[in-house]
């Protein structure tokens, strides 16, 4: 069967590449597609990135013949401009108004009513990441899909980081004796290195231990940590001992935490950061960062310097400073970590182009952070330094993510085989009664 695809400006706004996503079948882009894209391009975000990279792909398809007549795609399908079927007479008595998402369906609705009347196996599909813009298309009767290929999974069924398994007492019993357990082998190709097993006996189910599967997946250790209390901080659930476990690890160089809010992820990772580089000097700096993404209407411009346009931004982490710190106002906690100096809290902005060797790099809110801007963070991370990325893929505010397709999600998933990396998903609430009652009922 034939398919045509047409594409909206969120599509190509999200993944330049997306064009390169649909096979054998015919890609078409609305002229007013090309305008909204050519509007965003000076943006210097990463929808102006994405903007420009667009055009240029377009670009490069002119040199292969007439786009507004076809031109042929790597894949065996065809790419085409679309300037014709711009009709709203179709639209005119149901959407009243002439706005670039009716352009848009008027362009779909006019060939699939086209290919409707010539009676041909042939279908035409609107890709949208707009939910209403997909309900309109459905109510024209009008086949639409959001676009899924940028999605790290498809489903709930993201990577925890650790199991539970019911094992026998005896094996438990070894577990306590030798702090090591042979993995079956039936069992190896469903665990991955670094992950965590909660083992618990069988017929006593309060009889329990948490080993860490090796790196070369062959056992389950002990975990190795003996510090109990970090900077103040104790651990007080199996996820919180698991990562603090992970985020004491040197051979550890990435680590992913996500959970809802109050699950601990900000503290236990400044916590254990602080101790690593003021008490035991394995790094040389602690630096940490958070995504410019504003909840709601932006407050626009902020006066001041550099440090004083970021504490806004910056606040939560301040927040958690505060109270490793135990200041009690905003101007005694400045003058500690002025004093410090070995703490350096910044916007994400002002990563790009740089090296960061023999740091410990702290990514809040890394779920607002697109693939694209996690690749550059990554790419930045020198020799002797380990990067921890934190989030709740179920709190975005970035425009054109969403829970799957988030650069830390991304992240979580394309690492899980690594030995260098390490996950836990964090799922009880410790801030307060209320704000676990919060997180689990809205």
């Amino acid at each position: 069967m034939e398919i045509t695809y047409v594409l909206d400006t969120n599509v190509l706004l999200q993944d330049p590449r997306a064009i390169f996503s649909f096979e054998e079948h015919e890609v078409v882009i609305p002229a007013v597609v090309l305008e909204e894209v050519d509007s965003k391009k000076r943006n210097m975000d990463e929808v102006g990135h994405n903007a420009r990279e667009t055009s240029r792909i377009i670009d490069r398809f002119r040199q292969l013949g007439e786009l507004y007549n076809g031109v042929p795609l790597p894949n065996g399908g065809s790419l085409r401009i679309e300037l014709n079927h711009r009709s709203f007479s179709k639209l005119s008595e149901i959407f009243l108004e002439r706005t670039n998402d009716n352009r848009i369906l008027a362009v779909a609705l006019n060939l699939h009513l086209e290919v409707q009347k010539e009676k041909n196996n042939h279908k035409v599909i609107l890709v949208s990441k707009d939910i209403l813009m997909r309900v309109k298309a459905d109510a024209l009767g009008l086949k639409a899909e959001n676009f899924l290929n940028e999605r790290a999974v498809n489903e709930d069924n993201v990577y925890e980081g650790y199991q539970e398994w019911e094992v026998k007492e005896e094996e438990l019993n070894e577990f306590f004796k030798t702090g090591t357990l042979r993995i079956p082998d039936r069992l190896e190709k469903y665990l991955f290195p670094n992950e965590f097993v909660v083992m618990k006996n069988e017929w006593n189910p309060s009889q329990s231990a948490i080993g860490v599967v090796r790196s070369d997946g062959a056992f389950i250790e002990k975990c190795r940590l003996s510090i109990e209390n970090v900077w103040g901080v104790k651990p007080r659930n199996a996820q919180q001992t698991m990562a603090l476990e992970l985020l004491f690890r040197k051979d550890i160089q990435l680590l992913t935490m996500i959970g809802k809010a109050g699950t601990g992820k900000t503290l236990l990772a400044l916590a254990s950061g602080l101790m690593q580089v003021e008490d035991m000097h394995l790094y040389k700096k602690m630096l940490v960062a958070r995504p410019v993404v504003p909840l709601g209407n932006d407050i626009g411009y902020l006066p001041g310097e550099k440090e004083e346009k970021l504490k806004p931004w910056m606040q939560p982490i301040y927040d958690n400073l505060e109270y490793l710190f135990d200041v009690q106002k905003a101007e005694d906690l400045d003058q500690i970590l002025s004093g410090l100096g070995s703490i350096q809290v910044e916007a994400l902005t002002y990563i790009r182009g740089r090296s960061i060797p023999e740091q410990l790099i702290l990514i809040d809110e890394a779920q607002n952070l697109t693939k694209h801007e996690v690749k550059t963070i990554l790419t930045r991370i020198g020799e002797g330094s380990k990067v921890i990325l934190l989030g709740d893929p179920g709190q975005i505010d970035h425009p054109y993510l969403d829970e799957y397709n988030n650069g830390l999600i991304h992240v979580v998933e394309k690492f899980k085989d690594s030995a260098l990396s390490g996950h836990v998903k964090f799922h009880k609430g410790e801030r307060s009664s209320l704000a676990q009652l919060s997180a689990d009922l809205l």
